[in-house]
């Protein structure tokens, strides 16, 4: 008996304070009639019925609270591609400032939050983008699938803009900042993620507004069970008063209560798992309603590794005699290279001919 009563407090006990305001605001919800129903089971000595209702209503929200702890979760992942300091050049105004200027000054690591905008910042080889801008001087391939999704790096000259939290391939930036640390790209992604969080699934929502129709109901065909037998039948007080509180005990919901949230958070653990970060709830029903999808960047469906399916030698080519001198010509020329198509030319040369050159002959030869 201690235990069941332990255990209904234990899952009222957060509870408690929503079904009072419920009464107070004159909006009955879920909540109040779970207190009710816990009230209820204990006044007839069903202390196991409240302690279930409660212990189920309990782990209910509990498990919503984690669904919210997941996704602060991936925002933190976030934040952690986004780097904290920057090596500043220039502030605006400087000498050396305006792109093509040509005269950078020595680089001085800064917090990105006080790098204004028009700054112009370094960014070395391997480094990510600490703020969104665009290339002043330089050239370079940037990693932008922590922004985009694009798993190919993506050439970026002078004039072309950058991201913040996406890396920097082999060549050494100088970049125009045009926009401060709160409004980057990225930040304006977690404020998206973070904003989510109050577009609660379409079937919660539903469940709530089942709940403002159906807690009054339940709650007025006990009272009618209670009294109306007594009054206008003849029958006795303490059995109908039981019937009304068995009534509100079977009332309660607590399949329809627990069912929404643990579909909800399975499915965005499950998308958590594969790497994928789900806005919401609302997010995670909307595929039901779809009738086609349009798949646009590589990586996407495919591993974003790039191979060589097919090799066609150019006819009468005094050099390329077949597929495989075709393969050492290629291999040469693509060998100093690292974009992932150059690599994928080199990896199918060795496996085919064993070697990356064709006979000894350089690149410039070829």
């Amino acid at each position: 008996l201690v235990l069941w009563l332990a255990a209904a407090v234990a899952g009222a006990w957060r509870v408690l304070p929503r079904a009072v305001h419920a009464v107070r605001s004159l909006r009955p919800d879920m909540n109040l009639l779970m207190v009710t129903a816990v009230i209820g089971a204990a006044a007839i000595g069903q202390f196991f019925e409240g302690a279930s209702v409660a212990f189920l209503f309990a782990v209910a929200n509990q498990l919503e609270s984690w669904s919210v702890d997941r996704a602060r979760s991936a925002i933190a992942a976030l934040l952690d591609i986004s780097p904290s300091r920057a090596l500043l050049l220039s502030r605006p105004g400087d000498i050396g400032a305006d792109i093509g200027a040509g005269l950078p000054g020595i680089p001085v690591e800064t917090a990105v939050e006080n790098v204004p905008v028009g700054s112009r910042i370094l960014i070395r080889a391997g480094d990510r983008v600490p703020l969104d801008g665009t290339v002043a001087a330089g050239s370079s391939d940037i990693d932008q699938s922590p922004i985009t999704g694009e798993s190919m790096p993506v050439p970026k000259r002078v004039g072309e803009p950058v991201y913040a939290g996406t890396i920097n391939g082999g060549g050494v930036l100088e970049v125009l900042t045009s926009r401060a640390a709160s409004d980057t790209t990225l930040a304006r992604i977690l404020h998206m993620v973070e904003a989510a969080q109050s577009r609660r699934a379409r079937a919660v929502q539903w469940v709530d507004r089942f709940a403002a129709v159906y807690t009054p109901a339940m709650l007025a065909v006990a009272a009618l069970v209670a009294v109306v037998p007594p009054l206008f039948f003849g029958g006795a007080w303490s059995a109908w008063v039981y019937e009304a509180l068995v009534v509100l005990v079977i009332a309660c919901p607590c399949a329809l209560v627990i069912s929404t949230p643990v579909s909800i958070v399975a499915g965005l653990a499950s998308a958590a798992r594969n790497g994928v970060l789900v806005k919401g709830g609302s997010f995670l029903e909307l595929p039901a309603s779809l009738t086609a999808i349009a798949f646009d960047k590589t990586g996407t469906l495919t591993l974003g590794r790039p191979r060589v399916a097919r090799v066609l030698p150019v006819d009468g080519h005094p050099q390329v005699r077949d597929e495989a001198a075709a393969l050492r010509i290629a291999a040469a020329l693509e060998g100093p290279s690292s974009h992932p198509l150059a690599r994928a030319i080199v990896q199918h040369a060795r496996q085919v001919t064993g070697a990356g050159l064709d006979d000894g002959a350089t690149a410039s030869e070829h």
